[in-house]
């Protein structure tokens, strides 16, 4: 049996923010090698993940979707929860503990798949979430490479803040972090709240350092980043785990890494499986009024939101500014994100206004983001630094201005600003009090192009660039090197095949 009937058996964690980078590594690996990938996850992300299967229009047949039994209601979760959308903070914590109920019916899978195939898969690549994929894959003869879907400086800080808890030693607001530069100091608002009060007793830590630590033990990292645009983040992650890192980043389709101006909103809702709250054409007919590089695309990613008192202020920051924008908006803190909106959250006639000056255009819930942020009328991103977002807008060149709000988006949103010079930082969290005043200030300095505004958008031109480098393919293009990611890839897969050996013989 050669290399071609592999079988690559992948557990992603039940997010959004997950499942779409795993999906897209998926349909990576089986593009590079023929290999068989089967994504096994609970049973209502099943269903999400074939309708976005089958609305692609490649063929993807050697992907198959396994469903792990699970119920919501065993784990006091509400019924039919299945992912963190739409799940309150203090639920969420649930779901991640509910996560590690999935080794049981993951071993019977790959046990199954071991009666059937006479060998264990090549790997499993599990979420870095699941530690106990390390022992789950040592103990049926295979191993476990944990990927993480942050950035490599996002996921290295990450891991040794739950590894270490370093603030709670610290004197003072600030604290220098294992693993670490001493110059990289962190500060404790980019503490998520259940972060801050961890003590390593609290069910945050009693779920997260136990996975952490498993996946820390694996046989190497994937990270959905590149090579040569996080140089510090990569040495000190790789450094720290002292095993393997491959880069296999951008997982962006790659229609978006090509040289045309605007995509088809297909691409982005072929990766969300959404639907779109207005037509795609209608935003993107908006954009194509617009000069070049002069508008703003503000949006704080799927599962997050601000609270009442910032959406308003950073309406009449937009509105005074008089910079065209586009805004992806929900229902502030405390309400339901797929609720109803009310005029009422922003200030008296606002969206009219917008419309009628053609200065803004509001989206709710939902709007294909690749396209728009391929769309060369658009000058910044004003992003909640989640690293799927942060990958699109540095592989169009769009610097950003972060508003950091959950899990390790400080953490790249610090990492942007003083290792990438890209971003500002606008504030973070949604306690803040930010003012409009402020709002508008940080659009001034970072459209006006002769100051810091070009310099940003120079360095992110830069990034554009070695990220399409990277996943150059050698083959036709004249001589030219192939793209670090496309090595990655390879290398990785050698490394798999080559412990196969080391295993077979043992055994």
């Amino acid at each position: 049996m050669g290399s071609e009937r592999e079988h690559i058996v992948m557990l992603p964690f039940m997010a959004q923010g997950h499942i779409i980078p795993f999906l897209a590594l998926a349909k990576q690996i089986q593009e590079s090698t023929n290999f068989t990938i089967t994504i096994a996850t609970t049973p209502l992300n099943i269903k999400s993940l074939q309708s976005t299967i089958s609305t692609a229009s490649s063929n993807h047949k050697n992907i198959h979707l396994a469903e792990l039994p699970f119920c919501s209601s065993d784990h006091d979760l509400p019924p039919n929860t299945e992912t963190t959308e739409n799940l309150p903070l203090p639920k969420i914590i649930n779901l991640f503990a509910a996560s590690v109920a999935l080794e049981p019916p993951s071993r019977r899978l790959i046990s199954d798949i071991i009666e059937k195939e006479g060998r264990p898969p090549l790997c499993l690549i599990s979420d870095v979430f699941f530690g106990w994929a390390t022992d789950l894959a040592n103990s049926l003869g295979t191993v476990n490479v944990s990927f993480t879907t942050g950035g490599a400086y996002g996921s290295a800080a990450y891991t040794s803040i739950w590894l270490n808890l370093p603030h709670r030693s610290a004197s003072n607001e600030y604290f220098t972090l294992p693993g670490f530069p001493g110059r990289c100091r962190f500060h404790i608002s980019q503490l998520h709240p259940f972060l801050r009060a961890a003590d390593g007793t609290d069910s945050w830590s009693r779920f997260f350092q136990p996975q952490i630590s498993g996946s820390t033990k694996s046989f190497g990292w994937l990270c959905n980043t590149v090579e040569e645009i996080e140089p510090l983040g990569l040495d000190i992650l790789r450094d720290y785990l002292k095993l393997p890192v491959w880069c296999i980043g951008p997982l962006i389709p790659t229609d978006a890494l090509k040289n045309s101006s605007t995509l088809d909103s297909k691409v982005s809702r072929q990766r969300a499986g959404k639907e779109m709250g207005f037509s795609a054409e209608k935003c993107l007919e908006w954009l194509d009024s617009q000069g070049p590089n002069s508008v703003i695309y503000i949006s704080f990613g799927s599962q997050n939101t601000i609270s009442a008192t910032q959406m308003m202020e950073l309406a009449v920051g937009l509105e005074e500014s008089g910079k065209p924008f586009v805004w992806v908006i929900r229902p502030p803190v405390g309400f339901d994100l797929k609720g109803e909106f009310r005029a009422e959250w922003l200030p008296h006639g606002f969206e009219e206004r917008m419309g009628k000056r053609k200065q803004g255009l509001l989206v709710h819930n939902w709007a294909p983001q690749l396209e728009i942020l391929s769309h060369k009328s658009i000058g910044l991103f004003v992003s909640h630094c989640g690293w799927n977002s942060v990958m699109e807008s540095l592989s169009q060149g769009v610097p950003i201005v972060g508003w950091p709000l959950a899990a390790e988006q400080a953490y790249n949103s610090k990492m942007l600003v003083e290792e990438m010079g890209v971003s500002v930082e606008l504030t973070r969290g949604v306690q803040s009090n930010i003012g409009w005043k402020e709002v508008k200030e940080v659009i001034d300095l970072v459209m006006d192009e002769s100051g810091k505004g070009g310099e940003m958008r120079k360095n992110a031109g830069e990034i554009k660039v070695k990220i399409r480098r990277s996943i150059r393919d050698d083959d036709g293009d004249q001589g030219k090197e192939k793209g670090s990611s496309v090595k990655a890839m390879e290398d990785f897969v050698a490394a798999l095949l080559s412990k196969r050996q080391d295993l077979s013989k043992i055994n």
